[in-house]
């Protein structure tokens, strides 16, 4: 690789990041502070719309140790904790952080995401990372002696390009890498699409609770509702393909027929007005065959993306860029060790992945709805369940003791309602094929 800088038709770096999300701003600070050349390149211009709105209390300290707390503290939305509603039992059941098996992190944030993202990616220019906007990286060639040259395209037409010495996929759903590499797959465990707007005037839980996010199920998936700082709900519903093909008017129109099919929820909007028109989005859940390789990685949505119900997305991006950030430090000061710090990175990002999947493939049947709706802290059981909410799984054995147990109890649970089960396993896998089959 020749001497890193700029030169009239190249930009070089130590590392070229490639997406200017949370996942892609965090890298971007971690390793520009460590002294590394870094080149982040961003298709848009934040402050931009997204989704996924909702934090949990582990992303706190990721904030802290970014430097960025108090500033996500003056935009965010103090969230305590989860409630969930069940029309299939009659009520509410709210789980609080607090009480999780760890008791300092006691909440979490909701944050427009517009605003939350600009933060971390102004943090990364703070922490000397070269930042480019409007800027679309269409390709990506590696050179057989190491390092990577990157082709992409300004907002005007102009053409830049890149190389460096270890890229970063940090594309989101773009899915930058995997395309390239061809190895992205439909989740064949989970599939569904989504249909989300913001809505002004939504009804909100009373007290300290009024920024909780809310869950509803209904007889098609379910539903969030996060109250924003603004006074804006954002508002979404997650459904089985099946539903979304008797589709025959606009999004809007569509959502606005799904919220009437849950009560619950249409009674805390019926007072309220959508902002703007409604979005629809499929192909929801997927993962790469893997993450990481010779002078590559990939953290967040550009590796998997698995249903929001537990607001895993942002915590699982910024946590992927923390390790990220250790495994691409030791590539490119250490290379001897390269493939090991590689092969670590992919392994803890796969566990974080495959802990919260367990719960998230589960969440719409009867037997999980049933201990959710019922919970019990028999051998702190249900702690461990918050800490799992609350996103605290990493490196805790006593926690993850008490999470086998609860899968117990629910395989147990569903041997006493074999024939609830297997209808609701049939119709699980009936939703998914028929995705299969439309996608192919």
């Amino acid at each position: 690789m020749p001497e890193l800088g700029t030169t009239q038709n190249e930009t070089r770096c130590d590392v070229l990041v490639v997406g200017g999300g949370p996942a892609g701003a965090t890298i971007a600070a971690l390793l520009a502070a460590r002294g590394h050349d870094v080149v982040l390149v961003e298709k848009d211009r934040h402050p931009r719309f997204h989704i996924g709105e909702s934090l949990l209390p582990m992303n706190l300290p990721l904030l802290d140790r970014l430097g960025v707390g108090e500033e996500v503290a003056k935009i965010g939305m103090v969230k305590y904790g989860a409630e969930f509603v069940s029309p299939y039992h009659r009520k509410t059941v709210t789980f609080n952080f607090g009480n999780a098996w760890n008791k300092n992190f006691p909440y979490a944030y909701q944050v427009r995401r517009s605003e939350f993202d600009l933060v971390l990616l102004d943090n990364a220019r703070r922490r000397g990372a070269r930042v480019i906007e409007e800027c679309k990286v269409t390709g990506v060639e590696f050179d057989p002696d190491g390092g990577s040259r990157a082709r992409a395209t300004h907002a005007d037409g102009r053409v830049a390009s890149f190389a460096a010495r270890f890229i970063v996929d940090a594309s989101g759903r773009d899915t930058l890498l995997a395309n390239r590499f061809q190895i992205k797959e439909r989740n064949s465990k989970h599939n569904s699409a989504a249909l989300y707007g913001h809505f002004r005037g939504a009804e909100r839980l009373p007290g300290e609770a009024e920024g909780n996010i809310s869950i509803f199920w209904f007889d098609h998936g379910w539903f969030w509702f996060i109250p924003l700082a603004d006074g804006t709900t954002s508002v979404g519903a997650v459904c089985w393909p099946y539903y979304f093909k008797r589709r025959q008017a606009d999004a809007t129109s569509f959502f606005l027929e799904t919220i009437a099919l849950c009560p619950e929820a249409a009674h805390r909007l019926r007072d309220a007005e959508l902002t703007g028109p409604a979005t629809a989005t499929g192909n929801y859940s997927y993962r790469a065959r893997h993450c990481s390789g010779p002078g590559y990685l990939m953290l967040g949505d550009a590796f998997a993306f698995i249903d929001p119900v537990f607001s895993t997305g942002v915590f699982l991006a910024m946590n992927s860029a923390f390790l990220g950030a250790e495994a691409v430090e030791t590539c490119l000061k250490e290379p001897h060790h390269a493939a090991r710090a590689l092969r670590r990175f992919e392994a803890q990002v796969r566990d974080g992945i495959d802990t919260f999947s367990w719960y998230i493939y589960r969440v719409t049947t009867p037997a999980l709805r049933e201990l959710f709706m019922g919970p019990r802290n028999v051998l702190r059981v249900e702690e461990a369940l918050l800490s799992l909410l609350a996103g605290d799984i990493y490196g805790r054995r006593s926690i993850r003791r008490r999470l086998v147990i609860f899968k117990c109890i629910y395989y147990l649970n569903s041997l006493r309602h074999v024939k609830t089960s297997m209808s609701a396993w049939r119709n699980r896998r009936r939703a998914i094929s028929e995705a299969t089959v439309e996608a192919s």
